[in-house]
């Protein structure tokens, strides 16, 4: 298994040439992506992320939010990863249920989802408390939705490398 990721791997074009040749040595291919840039590229599972509003840098990041905010979310991108990938994945970060209407928005402009292919994972860098994750688990469960834990974060902690 190799998981092509960032940053957003997708900007660069060399992303093409180490998919194919992670091809030839017969690699099971994950790649995650904010789903802001398409490109052909080998790929058996393709996660996209799309950001939510609760990713923005602080107002007092000035430009850096501005351009955060203006170019966090691409729906022709979206369908096209859709579309073009039929092992796929939407993974949002979410801090709670006050996120689950803009999840529901960004669903509602995109054609072709299933619940199944719908994946929450909680913010942070420490491990969702009990409650936290089961009021997650639980909008996942009515929703038909699936809960994705942070594994690195569970096993190793906020560090580089992990």
């Amino acid at each position: 298994h190799a998981v092509l990721t960032g940053g957003e791997p997708m900007i660069f074009a060399a992303i093409e040439s180490i998919a194919a040749a992670l091809r030839t040595l017969g690699m099971h291919i994950t790649i995650e992506t904010a789903g802001t840039v398409f490109r052909t590229v080998a790929a058996d599972l393709m996660s996209i992320s799309p950001k939510l509003a609760n990713s923005a840098p602080p107002e007092s990041a000035g430009v850096w939010r501005e351009r955060h905010e203006a170019r966090r979310l691409n729906f022709a991108v979206l369908q096209s990863l859709l579309d073009a990938y039929p092992e796929r994945q939407l993974k949002f970060v979410v801090a709670g249920e006050t996120d689950v209407p803009e999840i529901e928005g960004v669903l509602a402009k995109l054609r072709g989802v299933a619940p199944a292919d719908v994946l929450l994972m909680p913010e942070g860098i420490t491990p969702p408390d009990r409650g936290e994750a089961q009021g997650i688990a639980a909008i996942c469960i009515r929703r038909g939705w699936r809960y994705c834990n942070r594994l690195h974060i569970d096993l190793y902690g906020h560090r580089r490398g992990t």
